[in-house]
């Protein structure tokens, strides 16, 4: 089984702001979010991490690096971890879309929202879930650390719960908050969501035997 901790970037101007970076080129952490970035790192650098994934976006790239300083490890960058695709409402302000009537849609349909000359949700969850996916392959028996986004982390939790993809919104992922999910053979699991406090090493699931099985071992 491969623990994957999905953590979202610290702080910056543009969620401080209440704005839609997306894929917006230089969006750095802002001084909050660097003492977040670091506080994070403390948080976790006693769990035995084999590999740190990012999006390749600036501000997820700085929240991983004080982890991957501190355990001497590269960051590797996978793009299918980034941002939603948001087109047109890209640097746009919440307050602003939420006066569009596509903003009912991505609240309560998203399923069906395309975000205009952008992704639609749909494409973004497969794309965020093909990704945890190769990873856990890739990584079978390993903990490993994938910093992204907000409303990625929330489709990966959403896909995995078996969530319709029109509930996703009711998922909250706050700044530098971790969320862990356990990935392999079987059913995944979800170990935590949205957590902000101290970590011990989760323990990984064991799969009960089956009554037949245990039967025939002591038969």
């Amino acid at each position: 089984m491969t623990l994957i901790f999905l953590i979202r970037h610290g702080e910056n101007e543009y969620t401080r702001t209440g704005k839609l970076a997306g894929w917006t080129k230089g969006v750095r952490l802002n001084e909050a979010g660097q003492k977040q970035a670091q506080a994070v790192a403390a948080r976790l650098k006693h769990l035995p991490f084999k590999h740190i994934f990012s999006s390749p976006l600036e501000r997820a790239r700085e929240t991983a690096a004080p982890l991957a300083e501190a355990l001497k490890l590269k960051v590797e960058v996978r793009e299918a971890l980034g941002e939603v695709g948001y087109g047109e409402w890209t640097g746009k302000s919440l307050k602003m879309l939420a006066r569009q009537k596509l903003w009912r849609v991505v609240q309560g349909l998203p399923s069906a929202m395309q975000f205009p000359e952008g992704e639609t949700i749909r494409a973004a969850q497969l794309r965020l879930v093909d990704a945890l996916e190769v990873i856990a392959h890739d990584h079978p028996k390993d903990m490993v650390a994938v910093y992204s986004h907000s409303d990625p982390i929330k489709l990966a939790v959403a896909f995995y719960l078996g969530m319709p993809l029109d509930l996703f919104q009711r998922i909250q992922i706050q700044t530098c908050s971790v969320t862990v999910v356990q990935l392999g053979r079987g059913a995944p699991s979800l170990v935590k969501l949205n957590d902000t406090g101290p970590f011990e090493a989760p323990r990984p699931r064991r799969r009960k035997p089956n009554p037949k099985q245990r039967a025939r071992r002591h038969g």
